[in-house]
């Protein structure tokens, strides 16, 4: 069940889908798509001003400025597609629920994670550098 009406949260949906992020809808897409080989960067995406005011426009940001960047990029919705964001936090273990959060992942394993707490207190540039960072180290 859903925490909130689709007209909602399409926009949403649309502000890293229309940056090439391909939405994931289901525990088998997450699977499928973490279990590959390269890189793959995950958004668990939200409703909070957190995730408007910096996680969007820092993904948003990172992905076009990098010079190396994640084979993949994908998304998942906190609050809706429950299975498919419960099977994306199974793959972020041991670091606790958290959204909207970031992660990077290379041939499967997590190489990097950036939490709730690391994105709500920051600044937008140091979140963006940080995952430049990820990038040129991964990627």
């Amino acid at each position: 069940m859903s925490m909130y009406p689709e007209y909602m949260v399409a926009p949403i949906r649309e502000d890293l889908t229309s940056a090439g992020f391909e939405q994931l809808m289901s525990a088998e897409e997450v699977d499928q798509a973490l279990k590959s080989d390269g890189t793959v960067l995950v958004a668990i995406n939200s409703v909070c001003g957190c995730a408007a005011s910096k996680a969007r426009p820092a993904l948003k940001m990172a992905v076009s400025a990098a010079d190396k960047k994640p084979a993949k990029l994908v998304t998942v919705f906190a609050g809706m597609e429950q299975d498919a964001v419960a099977k994306a936090r199974e793959f972020m273990l041991p670091y606790p629920p958290s959204s909207p959060s970031i992660a990077l992942f290379k041939d499967g394993e997590l190489v990097h994670m950036i939490e709730r707490y690391h994105i709500e207190g920051n600044e937008l540039h140091r979140i963006v550098d940080n995952l430049k960072g990820a990038f040129d180290a991964y990627c």
